[in-house]
């Protein structure tokens, strides 16, 4: 479902499939992996333009090449205000590193929210670029990822600069 700051979209080739971009045009509101479960028919209410998200796409680019860890782009995602917390929590963590649900639960002040928190990582609409896939189980599993847990392991693996194989 798009929501009314959304305008226009634009699809991304990655080494983890396709990415679909969606935002108003001076600001990112989604990023839709190609077996995503909330995966909608975004053509059909959404103009397709590729200029809104030149530098987005750029940026992209870099990171998949191991030469960005920071993004630098407009972001909008529509959320409520502890998911908000939560996301902008998650953009704080550095590349190659990851924590847990609790960790973060506890990072917020509210330490008996890592359900919520958990929630919230699940629900954030731009991933990758507010690097859910950092979030971890405290005994250090993988859990799960919009994308799957193979693309989860893939972008861990990216980021992991020891790291040799990265077959996704």
């Amino acid at each position: 479902m798009s929501t009314s700051t959304e305008s226009c979209y634009t699809r991304y080739q990655s080494p983890v499939g396709e990415l679909i971009i969606v935002g108003s045009g001076s600001a990112v509101t989604r990023i839709g992996f190609p077996t995503h479960r909330r995966k909608s028919s975004i053509q059909q209410h959404l103009e397709q333009n590729r200029t809104p998200f030149a530098e987005v796409c750029r940026q992209l680019e870099l990171y998949f090449d191991r030469k960005l860890r920071t993004f630098d782009v407009p972001l909008q995602p529509a959320g409520t205000g502890f998911q908000q917390q939560v996301w902008q929590h998650l953009q704080e963590i550095p590349y190659g590193d990851t924590v847990s649900y609790s960790d973060i639960a506890n990072a917020i002040g509210n330490p008996k929210a890592t359900r919520a928190v958990g929630s919230a990582n699940g629900s954030n609409p731009i991933p990758i670029i507010i690097p859910c896939h950092r979030v971890i189980g405290r005994d250090g599993s993988l859990t799960g990822f919009g994308g799957g847990l193979p693309m989860k392991r893939f972008l861990l693996q990216l980021e992991d600069t020891e790291q040799l194989s990265l077959a996704f």
